[in-house]
């Protein structure tokens, strides 16, 4: 298994084309594809991953995702999904998506005062939002649908029903932590993605902050500061969160020994990985790859 992110060396802000006869812009794409990157913008958008597995990135919440992955993120909150497949895997659809702008909303809202009741869903959306529950995603599938086959006033009416339901589930979690600081300013946003770009693809090797550092011309003290103040965590937290989490993987998708997962996803002596290991995830990596085998074979 690989990922093949296509993330480009230089990431920057998305500016994505505006709907000029509708309120609301749908639009699908597949893996892999160039949208996939790590990247924010000023719009909301509705996800909905309907193909293969991997790993999802939002503001500093590393996690899983399968299809029915269904999270709401906010204006400029840096997110993306990376699949993890065969090197000659395509998936032709992957990601459904439903983009709508705030100033949209607060339009409404003017005239139309059953808007405010989006304020809270809203509000948490600058976290990111993933909904849980069989119905909830049920429901979602058929309203992607029926907004992606539809337009005008009907399309916009099945977006109105998915954000009510949304709205008022609570089989919700939210996903980057309340300390998250998205950085302003284009050029320092992009200077969070450079560096966390940085780390992605350089987390399994003895990589240090002075190293990621010097890749953006900051004097690591500098650094040290900003890193943390944009993404909510110190930078040797955030590089091992992402090795765990890339061992989790391995613990459950390869035959590869303990051992040889922690040399390969970074760690330099098993103990510190089975420490740093038991303090994310509240088990031991055989615990893990047990758990592992049994979710699989209910599925």
């Amino acid at each position: 298994m690989t990922s093949r992110p296509l993330r480009q060396s230089d990431p920057s802000y998305e500016l994505i084309p505006p709907k000029t006869n509708g309120s609301i812009l749908y639009r699908q794409h597949g893996f892999p594809d160039e949208l996939v990157r790590w990247h924010y913008h000023k719009e909301y958008e509705l996800h909905l991953i309907t193909h293969s597995t991997g790993k999802v990135f939002v503001g500093d919440y590393i996690g899983n995702f399968y299809p029915g992955n269904l999270i709401l993120t906010g204006p400029n909150l840096p997110h993306n999904w990376i699949s993890h497949t065969d090197e000659q895997d395509v998936y032709p659809e992957r990601d459904r998506v439903v983009v709508f702008t705030d100033e949209v909303i607060q339009s409404a809202r003017q005239v139309m005062p059953e808007f405010g009741e989006l304020d809270d869903l809203l509000y948490r959306s600058r976290f990111g939002i993933q909904f849980e529950g069989r119905d909830t995603i049920r429901r979602a599938y058929d309203l992607m649908d029926r907004i992606a086959h539809s337009d005008g006033l009907e399309s916009l009416g099945h977006f109105l029903v998915f954000m009510d339901m949304l709205a008022k589930t609570d089989d919700y979690r939210l996903l980057s932590s309340e300390n998250y600081f998205s950085v302003a300013g284009e050029k320092n946003q992009q200077r969070v993605n450079q560096a966390v770009n940085y780390i992605f693809d350089h987390y399994h090797e003895d990589l240090c902050l002075e190293e990621v550092a010097a890749e953006l011309d900051m004097k690591p003290s500098y650094f040290s500061r900003f890193f943390r103040q944009a993404t909510g965590r110190r930078f040797v937290e955030f590089v091992n969160s992402l090795r765990i989490n890339r061992a989790c993987d391995r613990l459950a998708h390869s035959d590869m020994s303990i051992t040889e997962i922690c040399f390969d996803v970074g760690f330099t002596n098993i103990s510190n990985f089975n420490r740093r290991f038991m303090a994310l995830k509240g088990m031991t990596p055989s615990e893990y790859r047990r758990l592992a085998a049994v979710a699989c074979s209910i599925e």
